[in-house]
């Protein structure tokens, strides 16, 4: 690639980039205020203007009550047309978003073609992301649809969730890793197999991290146990999970009614968020042979995987019944992408071909 087109399209992948995280953060806002089921149906092109007149406010309304009428039986029972038009802005935002990055994305890729700036590899590579995008909103509808007309649900299916949060994040990290390839092609890398295979394996215990975090998010698994560590205050994690009359395996579909299920998802985020702290203190001490640069990456994931840590304490202790302080949920969802993004810089950058002496 030229230096003109590298830096076109470095730029527009950036852009690519900031979007999609904007998007799980309104998606994380969206869930937290309640506001996923608001919009009962799937208008790719009519779902762009939302309702215009109090007549569509009033119908659009009818239908939340009808076709979510567990969730507004159960919590929104009181909700006038005015608090609604609130839960209803946020997942039309939501939809507005994907709609906005998929013409943003769309115009430069044309652009970018007809200007032949763009290389072979590089290509398919877009065609996975525009495959990832399309399959995140496909699963998100499907997600939605999981809350509606169901009766043993007040919201979508956690694991559907969570289903739709990692291909989001898959989004994210591919995205990324293009970007790498594309800005930094010709800079030089290490190659430290050792160091790699430590990284990636870092990376699946966040990813797993991740999905149990959409598991917490969808069952409001969190609420069970608002207490650090897991052995404070009374009917701990660990009595609930070990309790033979709670333990009822038919409940992990049907989880709403189990505390069983809630506690064991809540004992394995907590494990792996430990683990994941443990892991990220150790990787500095792996890399002191290496360049100034990457040591100071190893320490800034470090740095990130605290903080991630200490937010997801505080949204645990900041629960009050089944709600999730917005403020922490949204920086704990959104700081687990720019985890997962730095220790994908760490493994980009181990993959090089100057050997370390």
């Amino acid at each position: 690639m030229s230096p003109k087109a590298k830096k076109w399209v470095s730029t527009w992948l950036i852009i690519g980039l900031i979007l999609v995280f904007v998007q799980v953060v309104i998606g994380g806002i969206t869930r937290l205020t309640d506001s996923g089921l608001s919009i009962t149906e799937w208008e790719i092109v009519k779902g762009v203007l939302p309702p215009m007149n109090e007549h569509a406010w009033e119908l659009a309304f009818e239908k939340y009550q009808t076709h979510a009428k567990k969730q507004y039986e159960s919590i929104h029972q009181s909700m006038n047309l005015e608090e609604f038009k609130v839960i209803y802005f946020w997942e039309w935002f939501h939809r507005l978003w994907a709609r906005s990055m998929g013409l943003i994305f769309f115009f430069p890729f044309v652009f970018f073609l007809y200007k032949k700036w763009l290389p072979s590899w590089l290509i398919k590579r877009l065609g996975v992301v525009i495959a990832l995008a399309a399959l995140a909103a496909t699963f998100g509808w499907i997600m939605v649809a999981s809350g509606l007309n169901e009766d043993n649900r007040t919201w979508v299916s956690a694991y559907k969730l969570a289903g739709h949060l990692l291909i989001a994040t898959a989004l994210f990290t591919y995205l990324f890793y293009t970007f790498l390839k594309v800005a930094f092609d010709n800079a030089e890398k290490i190659i430290a197999p050792r160091l790699r295979k430590i990284v990636l394996g870092i990376i699946i215990v966040c990813v797993l991290q991740i999905t149990f975090g959409g598991f917490m998010a969808g069952m409001r698994a969190g609420a069970i146990h608002t207490h650090w560590p897991i052995f404070a205050g009374d009917n701990h994690l660990i009595e609930i999970v070990t309790n033979p009359s709670l333990i009822q395996e038919s409940e992990i579909i049907n989880y709403e009614g189990s505390i069983w299920i809630k506690g064991v998802v809540q004992v394995i985020h907590r494990t792996l968020a430990g683990i994941l702290l443990l892991l990220a203190l150790y990787l500095p001490f792996q890399m002191k042979q290496m360049d100034k640069k990457l040591k100071n990456s190893a320490y800034f994931a470090l740095s990130l995987v605290g903080l991630q840590y200490i937010l997801g304490v505080l949204t645990i202790i900041g629960i009050v019944g089944n709600k999730t302080p917005v403020s922490l949920g949204v920086l704990h969802q959104g700081l687990a992408l720019l985890v997962l993004l730095s220790l994908f810089n760490l493994f980009y950058w181990l993959s090089g071909t100057q050997k370390v002496q």
